[in-house]
């Protein structure tokens, strides 16, 4: 199966977290995140990461943490649990992004000097049902991504800047993980945006569609009868 930019940044992000921890060496931390971001299939990706503690789950592999369910009510079972894949994120004159299948871990840092980043949860898994994602922004932003149906309370503080919520259709789910965004902004900003992912607009797309043309069939029978 062909691999995903976010599949291969996921495994990039294992590798980091390996290298970190001491069980990777730096030449082998090259190694790996060089052919993890020419990879082109989940089958160069996997063993990558397959001799390390937290196996690289990709869509369409067994692993019980790779198949992510498109977002709506009673989709978070199974993606609750897990061990975090990150716990920080920093960007100073620069830009960091988690995105795809991660682990949210139970609190979560986030820190932006002069430079933004962007947190996407819509196909993310959770440690725990109860997680904290503290957001520190100064004179920069950083971008919470979240679907319409979880659970979230946004309570930071401004100062000269902005921290917030914006998007519309926030219908929360009462089995979606509770998501705490806290934390600080100063002469720069913190939104936190709900929206559908791609594959979801298309999906409620097609439905409307099928229902437009079934009620258009039916009004045909009806004035034929008439």
């Amino acid at each position: 199966m062909r691999a995903s930019d976010s599949e291969r940044e996921r495994i990039a992000e294992l590798l980091r977290e390996a290298v970190a921890e001491g069980r990777l060496t730096m030449e082998e931390f090259e190694e790996r995140l060089d052919a993890a971001y020419r990879a082109r299939t989940h089958g160069e990706l996997e063993p990558l990461v397959r001799d390390l503690p937290e196996p690289g789950g990709l869509s369409g592999s067994s692993s019980s943490a790779a198949a992510v369910p498109a977002t709506g009510r009673g989709s978070w079972r199974g993606r609750v649990g897990g061990v975090a894949t990150s716990r920080t994120a920093i960007a100073m004159w620069g830009g960091f992004g988690r995105k795809g299948t991660w682990t949210v871990p139970r609190r979560f840092t986030a820190f932006a000097l002069m430079g933004g980043g962007e947190l996407d949860l819509r196909e993310a898994h959770f440690e725990d049902g109860e997680v904290e994602i503290r957001c520190f922004a100064l004179m920069g932003g950083i971008s919470v991504v979240v679907p319409p149906d979880l659970r979230v309370d946004v309570t930071g503080i401004g100062f000269m800047g902005g921290f917030g919520e914006s998007g519309g259709d926030s219908v929360p789910d009462p089995s979606a993980p509770r998501v705490r965004i806290t934390g600080f902004a100063m002469m720069g900003g913190v939104d936190v945006e709900r929206k559908r992912t791609k594959a979801e607009k298309q999906r409620l797309k097609a439905e409307r569609e099928r229902e437009r043309l079934e009620r258009g069939e039916g009004g045909g029978g009806r004035k034929e009868l008439g």
